[in-house]
């Protein structure tokens, strides 16, 4: 008996001393900075651009660029109506933005900002990326519920590929594979890039409303945020549901830090959930970081692990009408920002 309890005292200590060694080593964050950039109109989302360190902010009919570290305003990116998202393909030095109210995407030089070619594509075209694998570009169309592939070299469309939902947010495992999250569905899409085929359609269990979608390319896992306050974890390979853990309310984006192993969730609660990967396959919420009413999107710095969202100030939201039954607050004129998160 005295063994046993020995024994049993051993594995309580050791796990005990693994849960201290774990809470030392995972990074906690706070926001660090604020950057003032005022102007006009809304935003969707944010895309950081690794090799110039810039922040590409999209605003309702326009893009603004930042530098990130500073906030000082490097360029504007006009004519883009119903901008949604930015995808930088940085291997061939073009930018391309997706133009929800126009039905285009507009290409440009991601030296210069300046307009190269504009292509044609579907119906309200949402969020964008750029897989380097098939050096193409993936627009999905939130209207007719479909991806158009674009060749950006060349300002040509390659294809149109029918997804049977709306899309949402996207992202690539950089070898051949595009996923993408279905809002009406509660499904993750996953397109052959190489042959622009969907391989398989697969259902997010417990996820209501997907938007935000990240991916870890070393375990194969995706991450989709839910509005039922949710985040799925799903198996790449198989389809499976691995787990899901709590995340706040209202979330639209995430973002996965394969050096630190954390997953970010942005909600427009005013908070932002902190998630690490203990394994593939486990998951524990390590932080909620308090951030701003509306922050609801954000890209990652792969380098220096900081966050960045984008939020505004709001007056009173006004009475509902039949016109308007669910109306919104009207935001405060130059008030928009960008808020930093980083390390404490």
């Amino acid at each position: 008996m005295k063994a046993k309890l020995n024994s049993l005292l051993a594995v309580s200590l050791l796990l005990m001393l693994s849960s201290v060694l774990f809470a030392a080593n995972t990074p906690s964050y706070k926001v660090t900075d604020h950057f003032i950039v005022g102007g006009d109109g809304g935003w969707d989302y944010l895309t950081y651009d690794a090799d110039e360190a810039r922040l590409f902010i999209t605003r309702g009919t326009h893009v603004m660029v930042l530098n990130a570290a500073t906030g000082k305003a490097l360029g504007d990116i006009p004519d883009t109506l119903g901008v949604h998202g930015v995808a930088l393909a940085t291997d061939l030095g073009v930018g391309a933005i997706s133009n929800g109210k126009a039905g285009t995407v507009t290409l440009f030089d991601l030296k210069s900002l300046k307009k190269t070619g504009e292509v044609k594509v579907g119906s309200k075209p949402d969020a964008i990326i750029y897989d380097p694998f098939s050096h193409h570009v993936f627009v999905f169309n939130g209207d007719s519920h479909d991806t158009t592939v674009i060749d950006p070299a060349k300002a040509a469309v390659v294809a149109t590929i029918a997804l049977n939902g709306a899309p949402e947010f996207a992202a690539t495992d950089l070898r051949g594979h595009v996923f993408v999250n279905l809002e009406d569905k509660s499904e993750v899409v996953e397109i052959d890039a190489t042959k622009n085929a969907v391989r398989a359609h697969w259902p997010l269990k417990g996820c209501e409303d997907p938007s935000g979608l990240a991916f870890d390319a070393k375990n194969n896992r995706i991450f989709s945020v839910c509005s039922n306050q949710v985040m799925t974890v799903l198996d790449a390979v198989s389809g499976k549901l691995v787990t899901t853990v709590p995340i706040g309310k209202r979330p639209d984006a995430a973002a996965f830090d394969q050096e630190t192993k954390l997953v970010f969730s942005s909600n427009g609660d005013g908070t932002m959930t902190v998630v690490h990967q203990d394994s593939a396959d486990k998951y524990t919420v390590v932080q909620t970081v308090s951030t701003a009413i509306g922050a609801r999107t954000l890209a990652l710095d792969p380098k220096s692990h900081k966050i960045y969202l984008v939020t505004a100030k709001f007056g009173a939201t006004p009475a509902p009408t039949a016109e308007q039954p669910r109306p919104r607050p009207a935001m405060i004129p130059d008030s928009c920002e960008v808020m930093v998160v980083g390390k404490k």
